[in-house]
């Protein structure tokens, strides 16, 4: 799964540690996630999204031919 996570980790100023802990979740997943290795739950995503303040097009939206 490709997503912008990263992107808008960074620009959030944000460790991977960092918003695992705001999200409840593992860094290590974190990771994951942002290597496309793992596909979160849509409340997980909400709950990254409202971490980062971002919108769910903006990190996780995919194009149909993805």
């Amino acid at each position: 799964m490709k997503n912008n996570l990263k992107v808008a980790r960074v620009q959030a100023d944000l460790t991977q540690q960092q918003l695992a802990e705001k999200v409840g979740i593992t860094r290590q997943t974190i990771s994951l996630i942002e290597k496309g290795k793992y596909n979160p739950t849509l409340k997980l995503c909400l709950n990254i999204c409202y971490a980062v303040n971002k919108t769910l097009d903006e990190i996780f939206w995919l194009n149909k031919e993805e």
